[in-house]
């Protein structure tokens, strides 16, 4: 798939192009989905926690005798029908994680990618740097590459003047190229892509 590479300006400067192997995979709703909700569930602490009948503190005596009040018996005020009393069937601390193939990961990875360049929502720039990390520079560079969209900037590596840049920008987001992952992707309009990052991309996906 042949696109236009863009330097910061917006300007088109040559042309890249991109390995059919991961931008033009099948694209399995499948796949996304189920590594989507992993990466969600594997983001839940799992900490919460309430307390049982035997838990709450409380509740030793018998309210009332058992026959001869006319009410009904009632051997402790902790009950879950109480005030104050125990909870029942409510969340206890445990483990969301679930487990999903590498294989099948990257697979997903590539159907996402692969969506997005269908959509022509890659955009392929030459180099992302600037002459000093200021976020009115990289807010004017990337309304030139994507216009009003939600961006996703992969960086090929750890960068402080372009990180610093973009961190204060709402509808923009830095990642380094290895971290890719599938909620990323999905949750922004566009992929602003180097072409450094490119490679690394390619070095694990391809």
């Amino acid at each position: 798939m042949q696109v236009e590479v863009k330097n910061l300006k917006g300007e088109t400067v040559r042309t890249v192009e991109l390995p059919a192997a991961i931008f033009e995979a099948p694209i399995r709703k499948d796949l996304m989905h189920q590594a989507l909700v992993r990466q969600l569930a594997n983001a839940r602490q799992g900490t919460h926690s309430t307390k049982t009948r035997g838990e709450v503190s409380g509740g030793g005596k018998k309210p009332w005798k058992q026959k001869g009040t006319g009410r009904a018996r009632q051997g402790s005020t902790r009950a879950p029908h109480w005030k104050g009393g125990g909870k029942v069937h409510t969340p206890k601390p445990r483990d969301y994680s679930q487990q999903m193939p590498r294989q099948m990961r990257r697979a997903a990875l590539r159907s996402a990618l692969s969506a997005k360049a269908a959509e022509a929502q890659i955009v392929v720039v030459d180099e992302l740097a600037l002459a000093q990390p200021k976020t009115a520079e990289m807010l004017k560079a990337l309304v030139a590459l994507v216009g009003v969209d939600s961006a996703l900037v992969l960086l090929p590596e750890k960068n402080e003047g372009v990180e610093r840049s973009i961190r204060n920008i709402e509808h923009a987001k830095y990642l380094r190229a290895n971290y890719l992952n599938i909620r990323d992707l999905l949750s922004y309009d566009r992929v602003v892509l180097p072409l450094a990052s490119l490679d690394v991309i390619q070095s694990y996906l391809g």
